[in-house]
C-alpha cells in the first residue's frame, strides 16, 4: 500500500513536471505587478492565465523598466534559459525601454543591438527545444491634438518583423493591434486602458495619476484578449499543444 502511494506521488509529480510552459519575458507593460489587490496597474501577461487551461504554466518572467541589453545584462535570460525543456514557449515582447536614448543602460540601436538580441532570444530557445514568438511593443496612448494616434515604436516593430521573417518564427503584431484598440476607444475613453486617476480618486495613487503607457486591468485584459485571438490562428504542428490549452 505505502509503495502505491509512493508511486502515485511519483506520477503526479512527473505528470507536473512535464506540463508545457510558457515563459515570458519583456517589460512592464507584460510584467506582473505587487500588491495586485489594491494596485490598479497590470502587466497583459499579469491576466494571461485567465485565458489558458490548466494543461500549461505560465511563469510571466518579464520585469519593469527592461530592455532586451538590460534583461541579457542583468542575467534574466540566463535564468530563462536554465530551465527551458523542449515543448516550452518563450512570448518575447520588447521595444519600450530599448528606445531609451538617455540610458546607456537599456538604450539600443534596433537596427543592431536590438536586432541581435532578439535573434539571441531565438536562437538559445531554440537550443533547448523551447519554441519562440515575437510580440512587437504595445501602443502607447500618445493622441495629438488632432486625434491621431502617433507611433513611438515602429523602428523596433519593424526589426522584430524583420528577424520573425528571417529566422521563421511566429510574429504577432500587437503594436498595431493596440493601435487599432486605443484609436477605436478614442483619445477620452482610451484613458481607461490605461492609469488616469484625479487625486484622491484611488488610494494607491494619493495624488492620482496620468499614464499612457502602462496599463489598468482593463486594459491588460483587452490586449491579452488580442494576443490570444492571434495565438489561437497559429496553424504549424509545433503549436497545437498552445492552441488546445486556450480555453
Amino acid at each position: 500500500m505505502k509503495k502505491l502511494g509512493l508511486l502515485l506521488l511519483f506520477i503526479t509529480l512527473n505528470s507536473f513536471s512535464q506540463k508545457t510552459t510558457i515563459y515570458s519575458i519583456g517589460d512592464s507593460t507584460m510584467a506582473t505587478k505587487v500588491n495586485p489587490d489594491t494596485n490598479p496597474e497590470f502587466g497583459w501577461c499579469q491576466v494571461l492565465p485567465t485565458f489558458f487551461k490548466s494543461d500549461v504554466i505560465i511563469d510571466n518572467r518579464a520585469v519593469n523598466g527592461r530592455s532586451t541589453k538590460s534583461f541579457i545584462a542583468e542575467k534574466k535570460w540566463e535564468a530563462v534559459y536554465k530551465v527551458l525543456k523542449p515543448g516550452d514557449y518563450v512570448f518575447i515582447q520588447f521595444g519600450h525601454n530599448d528606445g531609451k536614448v538617455t540610458d546607456s543602460l537599456r538604450y539600443t540601436n534596433p537596427h543592431t543591438a536590438y536586432r541581435y538580441n532578439l535573434i539571441q532570444f531565438v536562437k538559445e530557445a531554440r537550443e533547448k527545444g523551447a519554441i519562440p514568438i515575437l510580440f512587437s511593443p504595445i501602443a502607447r496612448r500618445n493622441f495629438n491634438e488632432q486625434g491621431v494616434l502617433i507611433s513611438k515604436h515602429e523602428t523596433y516593430s519593424m526589426e522584430m518583423r524583420l528577424v520573425a521573417l528571417e529566422y521563421n518564427v511566429p510574429f504577432i503584431d500587437m503594436e498595431y493591434l493596440t493601435e487599432s484598440l486605443e484609436i477605436d476607444y478614442g483619445p477620452e475613453k482610451s484613458k481607461q486602458l490605461h492609469l488616469h486617476f484625479k487625486p484622491g480618486e484611488v488610494p494607491y495613487y494619493p495624488e492620482g495619476k496620468d499614464d499612457d503607457t502602462h496599463l489598468s486591468i482593463k486594459g491588460a485584459t483587452e490586449i491579452a484578449k488580442l494576443a490570444v485571438s492571434q495565438l489561437k490562428l497559429l496553424t504549424n504542428s509545433q503549436f497545437q499543444n498552445l492552441v488546445k490549452a486556450i480555453k
